[in-house]
């Protein structure tokens, strides 16, 4: 018996892989990510659609500048 259950996300086509050491979150592109990340890029956006898989606050955790997409991190601003 498997302790990861795994759920996509019909919003964003995300799988969310609950496993006992916390969550991985299965991008379509590039590496996997955590709740936090998922909810910078993506679900904070969408959040009024019915069906978001990562709405509960307390699984997200705590947000930081690293979480948010940059697609040239090291261009200057």
């Amino acid at each position: 018996m498997s302790d990861v259950t795994s759920k996509a996300c019909g919003i964003c086509g995300v799988t969310i892989e609950t496993t006992p050491g916390g969550d991985r979150v299965n991008f379509s592109y590039g590496p996997p990510g955590d709740r936090a990340k998922l909810w910078s890029r993506v679900c904070k956006f969408v959040s009024d659609r019915p069906g978001c898989l990562n709405q509960d606050k307390d699984a997200i955790g705590t947000i930081d500048a690293s979480a948010a997409y940059n697609p040239e991190p090291n261009a200057s601003t």
